[in-house]
């Protein structure tokens, strides 16, 4: 009996439907990874911590769950200076430090730009000048950067580095550097925040004391010269003015030693 219609081949050792499967298992593989990442970075304590300590265990995470990671860093851009804010392991710290002597380099434009930038091979990476040359003779084979989603009053990317050739190629990797990447940036979000937040409360603090002090000087002045509260300030913002000394500081002097501005 004839058969219509073309003939198809199976390939050896692959039933029918073995590939789709093959493809479901390695999803499963990798949602489970994933999974399994975010449950150790969930176990980092984000708060009351410095931020050196809190990105130095992310990194750490991140060194033992990016397949192909042999060493990782963070790198930080503050008033467009960089520096690697924690890394693990030290080819890390050595490839991020080849690129701040230069200006520029994978890690820092993820994360002026905001792109990821996967190098497969330092041999044959026709960009970034002379940085992949001379990353390859320190041991640096392939590299992942990939930029902080959040940006507070800094910006930043997570490196990973490898010895291996293509080694960050696969879409595993990816995804598991997004979401390192992801906590990463809330921790330095809630840094800044907090930075901000107690330079805030410092500056308040030094604004009532400033403000309690000529207060005091004024006090003191009222009462010796029997002058208004206006005047009062008026011979303390006109002595600091002659001295060139900060109105609270003559103030201070004032209330400590009880001697009267503008005369010895």
């Amino acid at each position: 009996m004839s058969q219509s219609g073309p003939l198809t081949a199976t390939p050896v050792g692959r039933l029918p439907g073995q590939a789709a499967h093959t493809r479901q298992t390695g999803r499963c593989c990798q949602d489970a990874a994933v999974e399994q990442l975010l449950r150790e970075l969930t176990r980092i304590t984000l708060v009351d911590r410095p931020l050196k300590d809190v990105l130095g265990d992310i990194v750490r995470v991140a060194a033992g769950a990016i397949a192909g990671a042999e060493s990782t860093s963070i790198t930080l851009v503050q008033q467009d200076k960089a520096y690697t804010a924690a890394h693990h392991g030290e080819m890390a710290l050595a490839a991020d430090e080849m690129q701040y002597g230069r200006g520029y380099g994978p890690c820092m434009d993820a994360a002026r730009g905001g792109v990821v930038i996967r190098i497969d091979d330092m041999r044959t990476e026709p960009r970034f000048g002379d940085y992949p040359q001379y990353a390859a003779e320190h041991g640096v084979r392939s590299s992942l950067s990939v930029p902080l989603p959040y940006q507070g009053s800094c910006i930043g990317a997570l490196n990973v580095y490898s010895r291996q050739p293509s080694a960050f190629v696969s879409a595993e990797t990816l995804q598991a550097a997004l979401q390192v990447a992801e906590v990463l940036a809330i921790a330095v979000l809630n840094a800044d925040r907090y930075a901000r937040v107690s330079d805030e409360a410092r500056n308040l603090r030094q604004a009532m004391q400033s403000r309690a002090v000529i207060e005091q000087a004024k006090g003191v002045l009222m009462e010796r010269f029997k002058l208004t509260a206006d005047q009062a300030f008026d011979v303390l913002n006109r002595a600091s003015q002659e001295s060139n000394v900060k109105l609270r500081e003559v103030a201070r002097r004032l209330v400590e030693t009880g001697e009267t501005p503008g005369r010895s």
